[in-house]
């Protein structure tokens, strides 16, 4: 689907003898920092006097932390952005072991200088540079792309990032080749027995071959070994065909670090895009028309921050540059609803594919039944009720979701098929390229393709009323240490004012969503780890504003008189 038809023409792009080299200043720069300099500089312990700032990463706090007096609660976390409330979903075994490794600590990787483009590179990427440009072209040949579970999906993506020319790509995937990976993986290297080799592994030598100026590398160990520090290095993280509590723990993690996040999958005719790039601003340049472009919102999530016009012969150029905030996976794959633009028109409801309640469903079928999918009579009988009642808290008609198409995917469940993959690998890499250029529309912010009708149709799903209300509030720029639970506040004010109120989450707000966890100030609060006042206490970094965090599970909060939440037992 073609989201920038009306974003003008591409503009000339000046020739390479005039984009400045970098690297000096970046060198000297660099001598200038003192051989002794502190890496990170300490956090002050205390902040305007209102709380005390706790990162759960921190070493000190690690060694205080019994791993058996832990092991009760475990079960009980739904990740940083889930309470334990009734009904709700429980992770299974793999995704508590990878919740566990990433509560610990690793070291931050140092920053990479920059790399400029070569006379070579620039006759070899000579058409994709008059396409978007040499500085987005130097943008793509300096980042450093994740990619998790090497399957099918992962082949496309691969492929199109790699001739794109991206600085490095990591083939993050621990598990061994079966029979069902020789089918649509083209990757895989031809005769041999390849059945139980590392699927990464197998696949990097090819991969490698498409682009030799590509830095290709393997890591086999497998994603629930990771750390949060771990996804720091990387600038993208693309996590494909994954169960949805490996995609909320990473993308918990991305939101940690600040890095824009990726989730793809594929069953059979059917797949889906989701996009988390936390808070992303883009350049477009068209001609100028004859009203005249203003800042402000054009969406819920979308607003333009700055126009400037240049002459170029008898034409008015504009360079529009955009801003887009996002929702957490959490959020949109279960909490968030469709826009009111659809809400409203029966024929836009109707147009909606039913596939997108049968991946919600698919999602929280697996939660419940520890990541397999359906397939006895009473799991069809289950799926069956799941997805009925997704398409109803969709506010989608009841008779778009037929019999037969419940049937054809439930058909399709656990199998790969190469159009479909290359569909989607296509429409994904091409928004990462996108994305690290700045000068196109970015996905907003889930994208379900859908095999009988031959679509794939972006839809951006975001929370409503107040807490939708309380997220986007759109005019300011975003702190770059957002929530890493993505329900407290998209915009963040100076970290000196770190009281619940003041970080911009409305508690009657965060009420609207009762399993959200609730900020507390009180340090001590750590002591009575695993229960606080009746509460579950679960712990997420929040970077540089990092709080303890109480989930109460009964009612929602009340401000006190300094600003900080107290904290009650109870739920809306």
């Amino acid at each position: 689907m073609d989201t920038n038809n009306q974003q003008g023409q591409a503009q000339p792009q000046p020739p390479p003898a005039q984009i400045p080299d970098v690297s000096a200043a970046a060198s000297a720069a660099a001598a200038s920092i003192p051989a002794n300099a502190p890496a990170l500089p300490p956090l002050d312990p205390s902040i305007n006097g209102v709380g005390i700032v706790i990162n759960p990463f921190q070493d000190q706090l690690l060694n205080q932390v019994n791993p058996e007096a832990m092991a009760p609660i475990l079960p009980l976390i739904q990740g940083p952005s889930m309470a334990a409330i009734p009904g709700m979903p429980v992770p299974g075994a793999e995704a508590l072991l990878m919740q566990q490794n990433m509560m610990s600590n690793g070291h931050i990787p140092p920053v990479n200088e920059p790399k400029t483009i070569s006379a070579d590179e620039i006759a070899l990427y000579d058409r994709q540079i008059r396409l978007w440009g040499m500085d987005a072209q130097a943008k793509i040949q300096n980042a450093s792309i994740l990619l998790i579970t090497i399957k099918a999906l992962a082949n496309e993506i691969a492929k199109n990032l790699v001739l794109a020319g991206v600085g490095s790509i990591t083939l993050l995937d621990g598990d061994a080749i079966t029979e069902a990976d020789l089918g649509a993986q083209f990757f895989l290297p031809e005769g041999g027995n390849l059945i139980g080799q590392n699927r990464a592994q197998a696949a990097s030598a090819a991969i490698q071959k498409l682009n030799p100026r590509v830095k290709v590398e393997v890591d086999a160990e497998g994603i629930k070994s990771k750390g949060p520090s771990y996804f720091a290095k990387f600038d993208i993280v693309i996590a494909t065909d994954l169960d949805p509590d490996a995609f909320l723990l990473i993308n918990t993690a991305t939101r940690v670090h600040g890095k824009a996040f990726y989730a793809a999958g594929s069953h059979g005719l059917y797949g889906f895009i989701f996009s988390d790039l936390i808070e992303h601003e883009y350049v477009i340049q068209r001609d100028a028309g004859n009203v005249p472009t203003v800042p402000g919102p054009e969406t819920r999530t979308r607003s333009i921050v700055d126009v400037k016009t240049r002459k170029e012969g008898p034409k008015t150029v504009e360079s529009v540059t955009k801003r887009e905030l996002y929702s957490t996976w959490f959020l949109a794959s279960d909490v968030a609803v469709l826009p009111d633009d659809y809400i409203k028109s029966r024929r836009r409801l109707k147009s909606v594919t039913p596939a997108l309640s049968c991946l919600r469903a698919l999602w929280e079928f697996k939660q419940l039944m520890g990541g397999r999918n359906p397939s006895t009579r009473d799991d069809l009988r289950v799926f069956t009720q799941i997805a009925t009642q997704k398409h109803k808290a969709l506010s989608l008609p009841s008779e778009t979701l037929r019999p037969e198409f419940l049937r054809a995917f439930l058909q399709n469940l656990g199998s790969e098929i190469a159009p479909v993959t290359a569909v989607l690998g296509g429409q994904l890499a091409q928004d990462v390229i996108n994305v690290l250029g700045q000068t196109q529309q970015p996905i907003q912010n889930m994208v379900v393709f859908d095999g009988n009708s031959m679509e794939a149709l972006m839809y951006p799903l975001h929370p409503e009323g107040a807490l939708g209300n309380s997220m986007f509030t759109l005019g300011s720029s975003t702190d770059a240490s957002i929530v890493a639970n993505g329900v407290a506040p998209m915009m963040m004010p100076a970290p000196t004012d770190v009281s619940l109120m003041t970080m911009g989450a409305d508690p009657n707000a965060m009420g609207a969503l009762p399993h959200h966890p609730m900020m507390i100030s009180d340090p001590n609060a750590l002591a009575s780890l695993p229960i606080l006042d009746g509460s579950m206490a679960a712990i997420s970094d929040l970077s540089q504003m990092n709080q303890a965090q109480a989930i109460p599970q009964a009612a929602p909060p009340a401000p006190a008189a300094n600003g900080n939440v107290l904290n009650t037992n109870g739920q809306s």
